[in-house]
């Protein structure tokens, strides 16, 4: 996929790559643990492995199936990451004698539940930036301002879509019921990979109407993007890169409900200030759609499948931006927080201003 980036800089060298010395990962979980309770929960360090490779080696030394493991979410292979797991805290004694050169268990508490997938707040990373000369640290700098102003679309990642990146289009089969899986897990895999590259089409074509809306005047506008005077006026004189659209379905942030706009300017004030952010469609059953405008570039991007849709936040608000530039080694490391289910590669990326699939 040819995706169009937020900023206006040109696309910046340097290398990067996943490592474990280039690339840490922390999760930030949902809540605070209760201290006591029937369920241990392990703060865990691994390198080089997928947490469900780290999950089984836990569950070989106890004997146990991966089902009895709580966790919140899945973190990168080729990487140094930090999460929770839990267990039942009948498994604590034969844990400490637990030994893995590639996982170390950092503390240890206690809960009243088993960790479910999903309760997590969202990760902090550090990156490495490699081959970095004083002026793309510069302009690497710039970038980063821009997104701790104005945050950034929210793309899925790489990862998202397979080795090849091309599940989306064995799962788009899947979906319409052209082809077959039996295996659920692999069968869902595959419909959501074709699901996030809709999204991902959606919210690109977005980006590029909203440059549009920037470099043009309304009259030139109205020929181009075939939208009425005044929804062009309303989106040209908002401040923000990304532009509301009439009907556009808005959810409270970081969670909360969701509404269509409906021109209300305080909703405009709100994207500004942070209180709220703009979705894209996750198409299938049970979706909310856009309405107005919004729903004519949304439409092109709703496909009936047999799965269920949801909605996801299409621009995002990082936070804890740090950047620091180290000449002598010509690094540049980066320390920032995302939201669950948002990919610190796509931050790259959009600072990079091309791919860095590594």
């Amino acid at each position: 996929m040819n995706r169009f980036y937020s900023m206006n800089h040109s696309p910046i060298d340097f290398i990067f790559k996943q490592t474990a010395r280039d690339f840490v990962v922390e999760e930030i979980p949902l809540y605070e643990f209760s201290g006591e309770g029937e369920h241990l929960v392990l703060h865990v360090r691994k390198k080089n492995l997928t947490t469900w490779e780290m999950i089984d080696k836990i569950c070989v030394h106890l004997g146990i199936k991966a089902k009895e493991v709580g966790y919140a979410g899945l973190k990168d292979k080729n990487a140094m990451t930090k999460q929770y797991i839990s267990l039942e805290k009948k498994y604590e004694a034969k844990m400490e004698s637990f030994e893995d050169a590639d996982i170390k268990i950092l503390s240890k508490t206690y809960h009243n539940n088993k960790i479910r997938t999903g309760h997590l707040k969202g990760n902090r990373f550090f990156i490495r930036l490699k081959k970095v000369n004083p002026t793309n640290a510069k302009k690497i700098s710039l970038a980063l301002k821009h997104i701790k102003e104005y945050g950034l679309p929210n793309f899925f990642g790489y990862q998202r879509f397979g080795n090849d990146g091309n599940n989306y289009i064995l799962g788009e089969k899947v979906a319409r019921g052209e082809a077959k899986e039996r295996n659920p897990k692999i069968k869902k895999l595959l419909i959501n990979s074709y699901q996030s590259h809709l999204f991902n089409l959606w919210l690109s074509r977005r980006l590029e109407m909203n440059k549009l809306i920037e470099s043009f005047s309304v009259a030139e506008l109205e020929v181009t993007l075939n939208l009425p005077k005044q929804i062009l006026e309303s989106m040209k004189s908002q401040k923000h890169p990304f532009k509301i659209m009439m009907g556009d379905v808005i959810e409270h942030y970081p969670h909360g409900r969701l509404f269509n706009y409906e021109g209300d300017p305080e909703d405009i004030k709100r994207f500004e200030e942070r209180g709220v952010s703009v979705t894209g469609l996750l198409c299938g059953k049970k979706a909310w759609l856009a309405k107005d405008e919004a729903y004519t570039i949304e439409k092109d991007y709703n496909e009936t499948i047999s799965a269920d849709g949801a909605r996801r936040y299409a621009w995002i608000f990082p936070q804890e931006v740090e950047g620091e530039y180290k000449e002598e080694e010509a690094w540049f490391e980066l320390h920032f927080s995302l939201p669950k289910g948002s990919y610190a590669t796509v931050l790259i990326e959009e600072i990079a201003k091309r791919e860095i699939k590594s």
